[in-house]
């Protein structure tokens, strides 16, 4: 199958023409090695069963050596040996030109401490994450979010994902690799892959996340965890609630201190991306919650953990709402990093909450409600909608850019008359 274009290709070929290194990052499997393959001139692998021995030697003896190379250099999953950042940032500091070196990784360095320098202003971090519905052809494309900052009266673009498409597509996931599977069985298996990498089996010495620090972690405990995650997503769920819901008996040595630690390294590889809360000026005094919004990368993680397939979403659509949320919110991620944008979360002491802002570097902003679909809910999300724009203080900040309900089910985009778009996921990309 042929190579996908992603939207992190051409945020990497702007990068690299920017700073002498740049750090793509994300989870496994995200496709970080194969976007930045695109791009580099030469390549070292250090996670390669036949290479990565010997460059880790080389690493650790000579990294002048390993370093030299047609530019920009790849150095694969850097973080096996972490005394390489600073060799990159010095060597970038010696060459003072752009486009020296692409750096990947899947976890942040166990061995933090042996890093000197932050690399600031030498190395730039890239956060890539699964594919979004566009990337992998899902979505129509007819819809650009860009636009909507324009506030256009007419939208005129079709989704084409029904209820079963969606239900599969949030259980497939964003996995490159399941797009080039030839049935739909063992496109799915591969979220199921990516779940039993990350807690392991027998002891747990091997899974993903007794790597991300080095610490060995129970494999019953990490998929309990990420079912408690599983069933909260969306939600600011504390580390105590957290705890009641996965303790087995008051025998079990589990306490909220060793839960905020697996919770942590879970966040070291990337599996967990948890969104911070938006703070506008608003007219009122109105306490806003600032617990950030706890999300996996992708939505298959969840579908994976809690053993759902398609099937079992249609079935109970309230877990449906949940998982459709946490893939709008992968790919207005991934969108927003495309219009130069961050996605935030606001909740205020009087539960007022919206899903979604996309707010640009240019003060532009826009409110999104995600629904799964229905207009019962699209009513419901447009009035949340309007009530946050409500509450928003003009004089000291700008009108909402747009207002949107992003849908899982429907066919049209289009523009209600009080101003709202109702957007199909179906029909979206950057």
């Amino acid at each position: 199958m042929a190579y996908k274009k992603r939207i992190a290709d051409e945020l990497l070929k702007e990068w690299i023409e920017s700073t002498g290194c740049v750090l793509v990052e994300g989870s496994k499997w995200c496709g970080k090695t194969t976007t930045s393959e695109q791009v580099a001139n030469s390549i070292v692998y250090m996670a390669d069963s036949k290479e990565g021995a010997r460059n880790v030697q080389l690493a650790k003896n000579s990294p002048s050596y390993l370093l030299t190379g047609e530019t920009p250099r790849l150095i694969d999953e850097w973080q096996v040996v972490p005394t390489l950042w600073d060799a990159i940032r010095g060597e970038v500091d010696h060459r003072r030109a752009p486009g020296q070196f692409i750096i990947t990784g899947s976890a942040v360095p166990v061995n933090r401490d042996q890093i000197v320098h932050s690399g600031t202003g030498r190395i730039y971090p890239l956060l890539m994450r699964p594919m979004t519905l566009w990337e992998s052809e899902d979505s129509t494309g007819e819809l650009s979010l860009a636009s909507l900052f324009d506030q256009p009266e007419q939208l005129l673009s079709e989704s084409k994902i029904d209820i079963e498409k969606l239900a599969y597509l949030v259980c497939r996931g964003g996995w490159p690799f399941a797009l080039t599977v030839k049935t739909e069985r063992a496109a799915l298996n591969q979220a199921k892959a990516y779940y039993s990498g990350v807690v392991g089996v027998g002891d747990g010495a091997n899974s993903d996340i007794s790597r991300a620090d080095g610490v060995r972690r129970d494999p019953e405990r990490v998929k309990r965890l990420m079912r408690s995650l599983s069933r909260n997503l969306g939600s600011q769920a504390s580390i105590a609630t957290i705890y009641q819901d996965i303790k087995v008996n008051e025998e079990d040595t589990l306490s909220d201190d060793i839960i905020d630690q697996y919770i942590k390294a879970l966040r070291k590889i990337f599996v967990v991306e948890d969104m911070r809360a938006w703070n506008p000026n608003l007219r009122s005094k109105t306490a806003i919650r600032t617990a950030d919004t706890r999300y996996f990368v992708d939505p298959s993680i969840a579908a994976a953990a809690l053993g759902l397939g398609p099937k079992d979403l249609i079935n109970d659509l309230e877990t449906f709402g949940l998982f459709f949320e946490t893939m709008a919110v992968r790919d207005l991620r991934v969108y927003g990093d495309a219009l130069g944008g961050t996605i935030y979360h606001y909740r205020d002491k009087n539960n007022l909450e919206c899903d979604a802002v996309l707010h640009l570097e240019n003060g532009n902003y826009g409110l999104i409600e995600i629904k799964l679909g229905g207009e019962d809910d699209i009513e419901k999300g447009a009035t949340v909608l309007k009530q946050l724009a409500e509450k928003i203080d003009t004089t000291r900040m700008k009108n909402p850019s747009f207002m949107m309900v992003l849908v899982g089910l429907g066919r049209y985009a289009y523009r209600r008359e009080d101003g709202v778009y109702v957007v199909p996921i179906g029909c979206l990309k950057p």
